[in-house]
C-alpha cells in the first residue's frame, strides 16, 4: 500500500511539470509521460517488462485527455485557438487516433519505441532550424480534405506514440504559415480527441489483458493516472499564460530541447 502511494507520489510530481509543459508547448504532455512514466512503472514493478511501453503510452493519452482540456481552455480564454480550422483538424486525428490505437497494440514493443524516438529526433531537428531564422516562406493552408487526410497521419502516429498531436501538429500547420501561437492553441484543442479515440482504442484492446482489480482499464493504469492528472490541470494553464508573453523563438528552441532530450532517453532506455 505504501509503494502504490509513493507511486502515486511520483505521478503527481510528474504531472506538475507535464501540466505546464502541455500548456507552454501544446504537446499533451506524453513526450515527457511515456518515458518517465516507463521508468516509474518498471522501478516499481507494476507489470511484465515488455508491456511497460505500451502502458505508458495508453496511461500517457488517458492523462492528456485532462490535461489537454485543461490547456485548450486557457488558450481559448487568449484568443489562441483558431476555431475556424480547429474542427477540420479534429476531424482528421480523430479518425487517425481510434485507428492508430487499436494498431499499437499488436506491435511489438521495441517498434514502438523506436517510432517514437526516431519521430520526435525529426520534429525536434525541424522546430530547433526553423527557430533560428526570421525570414518564412509563406504557404497557404491546403483545401480541407487534404487537410483532413494529413491531420488523420498525425493522429494515427500522435495516438501510436501517446501524445496529444502537438508535437506533430504544431510543425505541420506552421509549415503552413499558421502563427506559432495559434497552432499551439489549436493542438491543445485536438490534443483532447486524440487522447480520447486514442485511449478507447488502448482500452478495448488491452482489456481481456488487464483487469480493474488490478488497477488498470485495459492498458491504462487508473493509480499513476489519477497522480498525474491531479497535479496536471492546475499547471496546465500556467503554461498556457506563458505561451502567451514568450517570444515564438524561445518556444520552438524549448520545444526542439524537450523533444531531442525526450528521444535519446527513449533510445537509451
Amino acid at each position: 500500500m505504501n509503494e502504490l502511494l509513493v507511486l502515486v507520489v511520483c505521478c503527481a510530481l510528474l504531472g506538475s511539470g507535464v501540466g505546464f509543459l502541455a500548456g507552454l508547448l501544446g504537446i499533451g504532455g506524453g513526450l515527457v509521460i511515456v518515458p518517465v512514466l516507463s521508468i516509474i512503472l518498471l522501478h516499481f514493478n507494476v507489470l511484465p517488462a515488455e508491456h511497460v511501453v505500451l502502458v505508458a503510452i495508453a496511461t500517457s493519452l488517458a492523462s492528456i485527455l485532462f490535461t489537454s482540456t485543461s490547456s485548450a481552455i486557457a488558450h481559448h480564454k487568449n484568443g489562441n485557438v483558431p476555431w475556424e480550422l480547429a474542427p477540420w483538424v479534429m476531424t482528421g486525428v480523430a479518425l487517425g487516433a481510434l485507428i492508430s490505437g487499436f494498431l499499437a497494440a499488436l506491435l511489438p514493443e521495441k517498434t514502438v519505441r523506436i517510432v517514437f524516438a526516431v519521430t520526435v529526433v525529426l520534429i525536434a531537428i525541424k522546430m530547433f532550424f526553423s527557430s533560428k531564422g526570421n525570414t518564412t516562406q509563406e504557404r497557404t493552408l491546403p483545401n480541407k480534405g487534404l487537410l483532413t487526410i494529413l491531420t488523420t497521419l498525425t493522429g494515427g502516429v500522435s495516438a501510436m506514440i501517446g501524445i496529444g498531436g502537438g508535437a506533430l501538429l504544431v510543425p505541420l500547420l506552421t509549415f503552413f504559415s499558421v502563427n506559432m501561437k495559434k497552432a499551439i492553441g489549436c493542438a491543445s484543442a485536438c490534443g483532447i480527441v486524440i487522447a480520447l479515440f486514442g485511449s478507447v482504442g488502448y482500452i478495448s484492446s488491452g482489456i481481456t489483458t488487464y483487469t480493474l482489480a488490478d488497477g488498470f482499464a485495459g492498458f491504462v493504469y487508473l493509480p499513476a493516472l489519477f497522480g498525474i492528472i491531479c497535479t496536471s490541470w492546475f499547471t496546465a494553464p500556467l503554461g498556457a499564460k506563458a505561451t502567451h508573453y514568450l517570444p515564438v523563438s524561445l518556444i520552438k528552441k524549448i520545444f526542439a530541447t524537450l523533444l531531442l532530450a525526450t528521444a535519446v532517453k527513449m533510445i537509451l532506455y
